[in-house]
């Protein structure tokens, strides 16, 4: 018997009812679909975040409240709040004798509040950073300057915007030298940094920059800080700091312990393939939810395969009466349902890469370096699955087909 037979009778028979066809792999579209695009948006959403940490500097420590072991993240960049992080600790890191290859640091510290200025006013991103900000992150300024060790320590109301913060502001103004009110505080802008796009999730382009002490002491009100990084004199001796960094933390904080640590130390390395453990979690994670809608095209798939052979059942009882023996039979429903979920998988992918491609435009349109990502084994796996729902879900049909008796398919009526 040659395989093209089965392949032209498959055909036939799925052209002769179209709409029911269609409706029999729409679960399948839908399932591929999702697949693809999650797969293709994680992809592209772990690119964005990894350029963005890579792009922060690769001689970078980044100091951060509470402990961690080396593969999670710490309770703090979950949202949790730890305060036993301070400005004293980057001081300290600072000294040569405590960690000799650190040429620089920066603390953080960050808050929403309201922005007004005239009669334009926005909820507002703030961060209070060290003086040292720009060179710690390799910033470049526009226009004006950046604040001083002195103005910091004076609790100067002087502030530094993001380019698209300043548009929202100021509009076509000028923003250097103007007074404009965060938190119902007056702070008068000295400078504007160069565009500088995404990090992460966060467009740092509209954030407010301010002197750190001023924002822990007049708006925030607290005395720690939410983390910091600190600069390293070269990639090379990014692990000898870390643990020199770690030494002097744990002197700081009376801490004799090793598991009693209250922070937790990250070179970049460390926080690309953290993040990268965590964004694989997710994306296979929500691809596997996606998954779920191939299932159900599955059991549509063999619904509607049991009720073809229940209509075709004089068809195979002639078959068999004329030679066809059972695994003729089987082979049929089987190719039939195969070429259902390869159809259905086809046309998935095709949907599936077209809202990817639609969603990269969209999210690039929002201001965020986003890369359009297929990779080629997602579509592989993709086909393959599709392959596999075929024949786990059409192999029951196909066998109770292969089981009618000749004689009393011939007298169904």
């Amino acid at each position: 018997m040659k395989l093209s037979s089965p392949i032209k009778i498959s055909y036939n028979n799925l052209l002769a009812s179209k709409f029911r066809s269609f409706l029999t792999i729409l679960g399948i579209i839908i399932g591929i679909a999702s697949v693809i695009v999650v797969m293709a948006i994680g992809a592209s959403a772990q690119r964005l975040i990894l350029d963005q940490v890579s792009g922060i500097g690769s001689n970078l420590i980044g100091v951060l409240p509470g402990a961690s072991d080396s593969k999670g993240p710490p309770a703090s960049a979950l949202g949790i709040v730890i305060t036993t992080l301070k400005e004293s600790d980057l001081q300290a890191i600072l000294e040569k004798k405590n960690v000799p290859n650190a040429i620089d640091g920066c603390g953080y510290v960050s808050g929403v509040a309201s922005e007004k200025y005239k009669n334009n006013s926005n909820e507002a991103s703030f961060q209070g950073v060290s003086p040292s900000f720009p060179n710690v992150e390799s910033v470049t300024l526009k226009v004006g300057r950046f604040f001083t060790t002195e103005e910091e320590a004076g609790l100067a109301k002087v502030a530094v915007l993001g380019p698209d913060q300043a548009t929202l502001l100021f509009g076509s103004e000028d923003p250097i030298g103007k007074v404009f009110s965060l938190k119902d505080t007056n702070f008068t802008v000295i400078g504007l940094f160069e565009k500088r796009g995404a990090s992460g999730f966060t467009n740092t382009d509209n954030l407010t920059y301010i002197p750190l002490e001023t924002a822990q002491k007049i708006l925030l009100g607290i005395n720690y800080i939410n983390f910091m990084r600190v600069k390293i004199d070269s990639a090379d001796n990014l692990d000898r700091a870390a643990v020199d960094i770690e030494y002097t933390l744990r002197t700081q904080h009376k801490i004799k312990n090793i598991i009693d640590d209250d922070f937790s130390v990250r070179n970049t390395a460390q926080a690309l393939a953290t993040i990268t453990n965590i964004t694989n979690v997710l994306k296979y994670f929500l691809a596997g939810i996606a998954g779920i809608s191939l299932l159900v095209g599955g059991i549509g798939i063999m619904n509607i395969m049991l009720i073809s052979v229940n209509q075709r059942i004089r068809e195979i009882g002639l078959r068999k009466a004329v030679g066809a023996r059972s695994r003729h039979i089987i082979l049929q429903f089987l190719i039939e349902s195969i070429f259902l979920t390869l159809l259905g998988g086809a046309i998935g992918i095709i949907f599936g890469v077209l809202i990817s491609f639609l969603a990269s435009i969209i999210i690039n349109a929002l201001g965020y370096s986003w890369q359009f990502i297929i990779s080629f084994s997602s579509i592989v796996i993709a086909t393959s699955v599709s392959v596999l729902i075929g024949v786990l879900f059409g192999l029951y049909p196909a066998r109770k087909a292969s089981r009618i008796s000749p004689m009393e398919a011939l007298r169904y009526e």
